[in-house]
């Protein structure tokens, strides 16, 4: 029997990817950019008749070389090293590379993971500076069905910071934990046989406070996320996918359309389940280095696009385990700063996904990518020092 034109692209039958192993390597290389055939999605349309432009050869900047920890590699090394998908690279407002991997396409939408978080982080600035939503008020003010939960006197402010006193991990190969149950909730994974779906508010309303208390200590909880998609549905009276439609999507002259997933009640996942296309996200990082404006408008406000890049929480963030890979750093509305290293932030996603702003260098790079273990250190430090490198290069 000869083999079908998918497996021949990508090495297996597409009847192998299930929900069950989706996220697993090789099937993750399709997965990642097929959701939409796995998980329920809300669309969030792009402005009708905008167009996508030509690709931009990177011939010449892939076989470009530089150093790493004293080692010689050249773009393209780092690119096949980190199981890249797709790069854009962004110089003063103008796409100056695209890099795509096979059967990848300008078109092609990837999921984000947790860089979603940094984009529902803006919606969440928006309706601040439209004076819908308060970051002192407490979360049950705007999401009732948190009041017995660890959120009860956690304040919004927390949520966005992650300061968020939490009795819950990120314990990726957890099946039995509160992560695994999170991921079900939100449909990332089969439920179990006889048991129905648990929504994500019944999931959140469940979760215990830590033995600290709240905005002492940086503590990185997925759930935060999803809580701040639940305020901003109540503070504007929007479902997710529309407000993010006409306060982000369109505004900013996306030329695809985008998608989030969705619970078994239709409550978006938004602190991992945004798909969208590497340009337009690079276009969401350049608003950012614009200070909150893209095409002549006003998205976000200034300030909160400053206090996003430059703003200090409280805490000790060398006391954390994030500072093994970035040192010196910090964390302000759902967005790393790169404190010590120049004045870049960025948004960054399990298995490889980053939007990194170098306002110094005035540069933005998006990056879609398929590694096959959710968190790794090294390859963190190895993407950037890949854009360490571009900024000298673009």
């Amino acid at each position: 029997m000869s083999l079908s034109a998918f497996e021949t692209s990508y090495g297996f039958p597409r009847s192998d990817v299930r929900l069950s192993n989706w996220r697993q390597a090789p099937w993750n290389v399709w997965s990642f950019r097929h959701v939409t055939e796995l998980i329920p999605t809300a669309r969030i349309p792009a402005m009708p008749g905008v167009t996508e432009e030509p690709p931009v050869s990177s011939e010449g900047l892939v076989r470009e070389e530089f150093s790493v920890g004293g080692e010689r590699t050249t773009v393209a090394d780092i690119l096949r090293g980190t199981s890249t998908d797709a790069l854009v690279v962004m110089k003063s407002g103008r796409v100056v590379a695209d890099v795509h991997a096979a059967n990848f396409t300008l078109k092609s939408r990837h999921i984000l993971f947790s860089a979603s978080k940094s984009v529902t982080a803006i919606i969440a600035g928006i309706l601040h500076g439209d004076g819908l939503l308060d970051l002192d008020e407490l979360v049950p003010h705007y999401v009732p069905e948190l009041k017995s939960s660890a959120y009860a006197d956690a304040r919004i402010r927390d949520v966005l910071d992650m300061r968020v006193s939490l009795d819950f991990q990120e314990t990726y190969q957890d099946a039995r934990g509160d992560f695994a149950r999170y991921r079900r909730a939100g449909l990332l994974e089969p439920v179990e046989p006889g048991h129905a779906a648990e929504t994500l508010v019944e999931f959140l309303s469940s979760l215990k406070k830590g033995a600290g208390d709240h905005n002492c200590s940086f503590h990185y909880a997925s759930p935060n996320s999803d809580v701040l998609g639940q305020v901003v549905e109540r503070a504007s009276g929007e479902r997710f996918a529309d407000l993010v439609t006409t306060r982000l999507w369109q505004p900013l002259g996306a030329r695809q359309d985008a998608y989030v997933t969705v619970d078994a009640a239709g409550a978006a996942r938004s602190g991992g389940g945004i798909c969208m296309s590497p340009r337009d996200l690079a276009r969401v990082g350049e608003m950012m280095r614009l200070g909150g404006a893209a095409n002549g408008r006003r998205i976000v406000s200034p300030e909160w696009v400053r206090d996003t890049a430059e703003g200090t929480p409280l805490g000790n963030w060398g006391a954390g385990k994030l500072a093994e890979w970035l040192p010196g750093g910090a964390y302000r509305n759902k967005w790393y700063q790169r404190r010590g290293d120049g004045d870049a932030f960025f948004a960054l996603g399990s298995h490889g996904q980053w939007l990194y702003v170098d306002p110094r260098a005035e540069m933005v790079v998006a990056k879609f990518s398929s590694q096959p273990v959710p968190v790794c250190n090294d390859t963190k430090r190895l993407n950037l020092a890949l854009f360490d490198a571009l900024a000298k290069m673009v």
